[in-house]
């Protein structure tokens, strides 16, 4: 998504008036950090709410994402209706880029990450979905022939092998089913880096707020028909209590609500700095994994962690353009 244009505080109509709006213009920074941090601790949940959901039986990535989209789709709609208010109607290509768009990057993506998490700790599917902006790197480089610069050549190296180094690790406890798990996890981070990477003008036609909220609202759409075509209906009477009350978690405080989030943290404090501040991601998946889910805490797990932050806080670093 792009950052929307930061605006230049006002100036002060006079000598008298200056406190109020200097302040709200001070707290302007640090609510975009709060944003920020609180969003991306809110998406680092999610991975933590679909282990505990795999604990009950029966539990499967078709049933778990179909809840989640079909709590979440009503909210989504609802944002892309308001965000849409006033504006003009889409036309056939902008449709069907919505389509598009939302299969690649919240169907698939959101699929096979629910898929790989059956097999993986969330910590380590953290990490992997964290390399998505080495991904957009790739692929940029594949399509639209972008040049590698060596910082960005050592950002990847970096990136990839803290990763390698977690994944080894849970390789050797658990055996061939992290390959799998991380197979699907890094499928998913590759759909949604073509998301990321196609989305750029639609993102200027329509706008961030209106795209997310009707390419989601098509992924909502998709899981759903997914579950009605592999599984009988009357298998929803089968989920239990619990697993309804993680999924409407997912679908509010992990999904909807960090969304609007990370917008408003754009609009503050821009999209470079979100992402920054973003990178308390990883760090919260692996202490709530610790806490809540008994997930070891090993020295492989922290260096490989710190070095995919680094990694990427390298990618960070290079100019554009």
């Amino acid at each position: 998504m792009q950052a929307a244009r930061e605006q230049p505080a006002a100036a002060p109509a006079a000598t008298s008036t200056t406190s109020e709006p200097r302040a709200s213009t001070a707290a302007r920074p640090l609510t975009g950090l709060l944003l920020a941090a609180a969003g991306s601790v809110a998406f680092a949940g999610k991975a933590i709410i679909v282990k505990l959901a795999y604990r009950y039986e029966g539990m499967d990535a078709v049933t778990l994402i179909m809840l989640r989209m079909l709590l979440a789709l009503p909210l989504f709609a609802l944002l892309a209706w308001w965000a849409g208010r006033g504006r003009p109607a889409l036309s056939w290509r902008d449709r069907a880029t919505v389509v598009g768009l939302g299969f690649s990057g919240y169907y698939l993506a959101s699929f096979l990450d629910f898929a790989g998490l059956a097999y993986i700790s969330a910590s380590l599917e953290r990490l992997i979905l964290y390399l998505t902006p080495t991904l957009v790197l790739l692929l940029s480089v594949v399509v639209f022939r972008q040049r590698v610069h060596r910082l960005q050549a050592t950002a990847l190296a970096v990136s990839y092998a803290g990763v390698l180094l977690v994944f080894g690790r849970e390789a050797t406890l658990q055996g061939r089913d992290v390959l799998l798990g991380s197979a699907l996890v890094l499928g998913g981070t590759l759909s949604y880096a073509v998301y990321m990477v196609y989305s750029g003008r639609a993102v200027r036609r329509l706008g961030a707020l209106r795209l997310t909220g009707l390419a989601t609202s098509v992924a909502c759409v998709l899981c759903i028909g997914q579950y009605m075509l592999l599984e009988p209906l009357g298998a929803l009477r089968e989920v239990p209590a619990p697993v309804w009350g993680l999924s409407l978690l997912n679908a509010t405080l992990c999904t909807f609500a960090p969304v609007l989030m990370v917008m408003m943290a754009i609009e503050r404090i821009g999209a470079t700095a979100t992402a920054q501040v973003g990178m308390v991601g990883p760090l919260a998946t692996i202490a709530m994994g610790v806490l809540l889910l008994g997930e070891p805490f090993t020295p492989w797990l922290v260096v490989g962690t710190l070095l995919v932050l680094a990694g990427v806080g390298l990618l960070m670093r290079v100019p554009r353009g």
